[in-house]
């Protein structure tokens, strides 16, 4: 996710061909005669008993183990550009702070409007309001050279801060009891790491224990655990300015492992969802997620983005063009994950309520990640005309978005 030299690029082309062939694979088999085998293991319980989680099974070893490990490594990222990057100034960083924001509100919105406000689905609301990070950067790799930077730093800036609205949304609004003191203990186990940084500690160590107990202090709260990722990537080291500082030396060593592993791990064991159902698209809740998905998330991203430049409150990215930004904009409509973990909050007691959920998810997830890719793989280079805004907005009215 760097993509700061050919080895990274190419890693992540060949992370966005495994990520997509290993949840292809698990569609297929999960629609199989294997089926039931492929559920089984990801049911399995493996490992010590954990607190409030208890013995985890497979499935929730790698969405909220592995993932962490991810998100640990996005907000290297995203720290190292912030202090030192494309997000160093306040002026850089509105851009995607407001375009997240709108690109939550919008797709939930319309959810809402779709289901006319039914009592019985209402509770989904925030089922399309996430992006998948992981799928979308897995599909952002594919176009290897042609990846803008610039969009891609943006996509990422955009997924994490809607994800991390994800989450205080399931801790607020899903989360049926929060337990204080491993709250508490999360903090304690943060501040700690910060002042490991202050006190000028460097080597990489103290952290990565650090780390794993915020991880299992975040999971016995109640508190999705794969924020800790995010958290504890704020406390490295950056060392401006050093080729060789601890945040730089950790995410590049963690790069190949999580691009070439977690994602395709991941992939694999979240993609594989039973299509039985799939005639029923059509009804209210699973039309409701994806519109929220495919048009919700574009008109919020897009749409904020568009309307905030023009009035002067932002500017675009660096060597972006319209078109790119709209690309963009439909990948942010790929939620899966964190989607699919949202509605199995949303619907406890309805397994029909939660299928059909996922067969939204599935469906809007793929075409905004088809629909995007499209978009950026033929986007014409930045025009210094308007001629691409034309362009651009007659697209985003074929797609809904007027």
């Amino acid at each position: 996710m760097t993509a700061a030299t050919a080895e990274d690029r190419n890693q992540e082309r060949l992370a966005g061909l495994l990520l997509i062939a290993a949840a292809a694979l698990a569609m297929a088999i999960a629609n199989s005669g294997w089926g039931h085998g492929y559920e089984a293991l990801l049911q399995a319980k493996v490992g010590p008993a954990l607190p409030r989680a208890g013995q985890m099974s497979v499935h929730h070893w790698i969405a909220d183990g592995l993932m962490a490990v991810f998100f640990l490594l996005v907000g290297l990222e995203v720290k190292r550009e912030w202090y030192e990057g494309r997000l160093e100034t306040p002026a850089a960083r509105r851009l995607p702070m407001i375009a997240a924001a709108a690109g939550m509100a919008v797709p939930a919105l319309v959810y809402l409007l779709v289901i006319g406000f039914d009592p019985a689905f209402s509770h989904g609301w925030a089922i399309p309001a996430a992006t998948d990070i992981a799928f979308a950067i897995g599909v952002l790799a594919l176009l290897g050279d042609r990846a803008n930077p610039s969009i891609k730093l943006l996509l990422v800036a955009i997924a994490i801060i809607d994800d991390v609205g994800a989450v205080m949304i399931i801790a607020l609004v899903y989360t049926a009891s929060l337990d204080v003191l491993a709250v508490g203990l999360a903090l304690a186990i943060l501040a700690a790491m910060a002042g490991l940084n202050m006190l000028g500690v460097r080597r990489l160590f103290p952290y990565m224990v650090g780390f794993a107990l915020l991880w299992l202090a975040m999971l016995a709260s109640g508190i999705h655990a794969t924020i800790a990722g995010v958290l504890a990537a704020l406390t490295i080291p950056l060392g401006r300015g050093e080729t060789r500082s601890p945040l730089r030396r950790l995410e590049r060593n963690v790069h190949p492992w999580v691009m070439l592993g977690v994602m395709p791990i991941f992939g694999f064991a979240s993609a594989g969802v039973e299509l039985q159902g799939a005639s029923a698209l059509f009804q209210p809740l699973p039309l409701a997620v994806l519109a929220g998905l495919f048009v919700g998330k574009q008109v919020g991203v897009f749409g904020a983005i568009w309307t905030t430049t023009r009035l002067g409150l932002c500017e675009r990215p660096p060597g972006t063009g319209w078109l790119q930004l709209y690309g963009a904009s439909l990948l942010c409509g790929i939620g899966f994950t964190m989607s699919l973990f949202i509605g199995a909050l949303a619907f406890p007691d309805s397994p029909e309520a939660v299928d059909a959920a996922k067969i939204g998810t599935l469906a809007g997830s793929l075409i905004s990640a088809v629909s995007g890719w499209l978009v950026l793989r033929f986007a014409a280079r930045p025009q210094p005309d308007g001629d691409e805004v034309e362009e651009a907005g007659e697209i985003f009215a074929r797609a809904g978005g007027d």
